[in-house]
Formats: C-alpha cells, sequence, structure tokens
C-alpha cells in the first residue's frame, strides 16, 4: 500500500539524505558541486511544481464558487422575471393542440425537473371545435412573447 508523504516530509528527506551524502563521501573523491546543485535545482523545480499545483487548485476552487454564484443570481433574475408576469398575458406553443396559446399567467413555481414553470389559464379550442378555458402548465423559456 502506497502513503503520501507531505511535501514538508519530502524536503526534509531529501536534505537529510544530502547531509548524510556530504558527511559519508570520500574525501578523495567529493561530490561533484555541479551535481549537487542539479539535485537542488530539481529539488526547487519541484516545489515549485507543487506551489503552482496547490494555487491552481486554488483557482478551480475559486471559479466553482464564482460560478455558483453567477447560478444563483441567474436563477433569482428568472424568478423575478417570471414574478413579473403575473396577471399578464403571455403567448406560447402547445405541443398537443398544435397551435399557438395566450393567456393568463396565474402562478409561478419550479416543476419536479426545477424548471420555472407558469401556470397559464387559456381558451382552447379542440380539435372537434368546443372551446374551454383550461390550465396549462408552460415552462418560462417556452414563452414566445408577452401581449400588452
Amino acid at each position: 500500500m502506497m502513503t503520501l508523504i507531505s511535501s514538508a516530509q519530502q524536503k526534509i528527506d531529501f536534505m537529510t539524505l544530502l547531509v548524510t551524502e556530504l558527511r559519508h563521501q570520500n574525501p578523495l573523491e567529493p561530490m561533484d558541486n555541479q551535481q549537487m546543485a542539479a539535485q537542488l535545482a530539481q529539488f526547487t523545480q519541484l516545489e515549485l511544481t507543487e506551489k503552482m499545483n496547490g494555487s491552481i487548485d486554488s483557482m478551480n476552487e475559486t471559479m466553482s464558487k464564482m460560478n455558483a454564484s453567477f447560478e444563483g443570481a441567474m436563477l433569482v433574475a428568472q424568478m423575478d422575471y417570471a414574478k413579473s408576469l403575473l396577471g399578464k398575458t403571455v403567448e406560447y406553443y402547445y405541443d398537443d393542440y398544435d397551435q399557438m396559446l395566450e393567456g393568463k399567467v396565474n402562478r409561478v413555481f419550479f416543476n419536479e425537473s426545477g424548471h420555472l414553470t407558469l401556470e397559464v389559464e387559456s381558451q382552447v379550442t379542440h380539435p372537434d371545435g368546443s372551446e374551454a378555458v383550461e390550465a396549462f402548465y408552460v415552462r418560462l423559456d417556452a414563452v414566445d412573447g408577452i401581449k400588452q
């Protein structure tokens, strides 16, 4: 099983290893300065990469929060718009009757799918020619126009 080690612990382990190498090196053949500098540079590069990853994670978290905030603001704006339609006459296409209908908005609510929906009372003509006043549930994004 692999164990995750913190970057601070990795830094301590690296420095301990480097100091141990320096202590136990052959005095007649000391560690090459370029090799030691290269190892330190690699470690510094790793540290910078980890910091950059942390910054990217932080940016992603901030963007997610901003997105959620924006979605909330849009939902409030849509709800305000829908409430402004209460008592007004709207036009919409109704598939079941294959016709454009218009009617008065009586209620605003969220349907079970979470979409903003209007309850619209409309005068309809059935295929047999009979007329009736019926309540229809129309998604806000299906409204085609508003009558004054």
